[in-house]
């Protein structure tokens, strides 16, 4: 009893230092594209998002899919440490000078010769990945993710002053270059600093080779992911303009960051978790469904007042030039809201040692998405939102339908465990979106429904007796009673 308590009590206190980092640095990545989105021009923007396409399919083979193996793991020793690092910095400068090759003929397939520059030198966030990827494995391993806040709050912190700087003294898209280096290259020094665990001479090609029948899979789906999702943006940006691309990304940017950041925080402490009890199938499944209930509990209040608000919000933050991002930021809120779902029963799998079913959840879903997506191209911009929407209900199903068998947990009681939390945060939003009727300013029509909205929420799940609710709470108070 004692160590289940102990070990509860190591769990959240780990899921709060990681929720703190994630928000922490969200917020002010958050604030840092907002001064940049009033300062800069659409079109700059979106060519950056351009280039971030590439880089960001690329980074996938920088892990290899091994930091996962050496998480979930049961007996990783220094050998593994090692020998994954020594392999995974060699992949990343063959990657890094691969791109370095072929930056003019990305540059061209943009038609913007100019884009060879950027993609060279923002490329080098390869390498910095390279050196970082196994002592994020090590944190995560060993559960010590306070070390994961002050890094990456740090590199954050410091990146913002910078590409603000550089954004003020008119160096336009470089602004952002600079943003983004300087974050990874802070970051990864910090971690390296607080980190002590360091590569030792050892390798071992037989280590490497039992990890890599576990990490290719993982590789593979997750490279199969971020195609998929990169997909999108690439094509918008070859068959339409960088300026439609940037009132995509925008609008998807709001309801992405919070859901990325409720979502990692609580994945990547549970994966740990779940992987040291991966043989008890009970266990897997309370914590699945604590997840899911839990994180769409706190997404779907967010995501339905982000729908609701969405155009004084844009007016305020972002300023009326952006307003064409409103359409896509509604869609996203709506398909973002679910995710949950999707990732609580992905890592459940993941953490089960099946990574085989994982590989062939993310192709089935990968062609039925293509095809939904390659239906609506000629539609334009909107249609391939409003196709992703389509897509994310139906990978919730196809995400779920392992577990019934593994853990006897299937769609249909996943739903149920969330539709409360979705009725009342849908009826809030309701209920706020009556107030742009009296027609105060934008900054008032806000300042009104944001505290009416969180008090229509709280005190309906606090009237209903929302497990999910009483939980946070009882959390919540444990906190300040240990802390006091």
């Amino acid at each position: 009893m004692w160590y289940k308590r102990q070990n509860a009590n190591t769990t959240l206190s780990n899921l709060i230092w990681r929720f703190a980092e994630r928000c922490g640095a969200q917020g002010v990545t958050i604030l840092v594209s907002i001064v940049m989105a009033r300062i800069l021009e659409p079109d700059v923007i979106g060519m950056v998002s351009l280039v971030t396409v590439f880089i960001t399919i690329l980074q996938v083979f920088v892990d290899s899919g091994l930091g996962t193996a050496l998480i979930q793991k049961k007996d990783a020793d220094e050998i593994d440490f090692s020998s994954v690092f020594y392999f995974n910095f060699a992949v990343c400068l063959i990657i890094y000078s691969l791109l370095f090759c072929i930056a003019p003929i990305i540059a061209k397939f943009y038609n913007n010769s100019s884009l060879t520059a950027v993609i060279r030198v923002i490329g080098l966030l390869i390498i910095i990945s390279g050196v970082k990827g196994i002592q994020q494995a090590y944190v995560s391993r060993h559960m010590i993710f306070k070390k994961f806040f002050y890094s990456t709050l740090g590199g954050t912190i410091f990146s913002a002053f910078f590409g603000i700087g550089l954004a003020f003294s008119g160096a336009g898209i470089w602004a952002i270059v600079g943003q983004q280096l300087s974050n990874a290259f802070l970051d990864t020094a910090i971690l390296w600093i607080t980190v002590k665990w360091r590569p030792k001479k050892l390798f071992s090609w037989n280590r490497l080779k039992e990890m890599l029948s576990f990490g290719w899979k993982m590789l593979a789906s997750t490279l199969l992911d971020t195609i998929y999702n990169n997909l999108r943006s690439l094509l918008i940006g070859k068959m339409y303009s960088s300026v439609d691309l940037a009132y995509y990304n925008q609008g998807r940017q709001f309801p992405s960051v919070i859901v990325n950041n409720i979502n990692a925080s609580i994945n990547s402490v549970l994966l740990p978790v779940m992987s040291g009890v991966q043989d008890n199938k009970q266990r897997i499944k309370e914590m699945t469904r604590k997840s899911i209930k839990v994180s769409t509990y706190t997404m779907s209040p967010l995501m339905i007042g982000l729908f609701f608000c969405a155009e004084p919000i844009v007016k305020v933050v972002l300023t009326d030039k952006w307003l064409p991002c409103v359409p896509y930021l509604r869609i996203f809120c709506i398909t973002y809201m679910f995710y949950p779902i999707h990732t609580a029963n992905l890592n459940a799998i993941t953490a089960q040692g099946r990574s085989d079913i994982f590989l062939k959840l993310e192709i089935t879903k990968k062609i039925v998405g293509l095809t939904v997506l390659l239906a609506s191209i000629r539609f334009g911009v909107m249609a391939m939102a409003y196709s992703l929407f389509i897509m994310s209900f139906l990978s919730q199903i196809i995400n779920s339908f392992p577990n019934k068998k593994l853990l006897g947990y299937g769609y249909v009681e996943q739903i149920k465990d969330i539709l409360p939390s979705i009725i009342l945060a849908v009826g809030m939003g309701f209920i706020i979106s009556v107030i742009k009727y009296f027609r105060f300013s934008d900054f008032v029509t806000l300042l009104i429904q944001i505290p009416l909205g969180a008090l229509i929420y709280v005190g309906g799940s606090k009237v209903l007796h929302f497990d999910s609710y009483e939980y946070l709470k009882h959390t919540f108070f444990s906190m300040m009673n240990k802390s006091s």
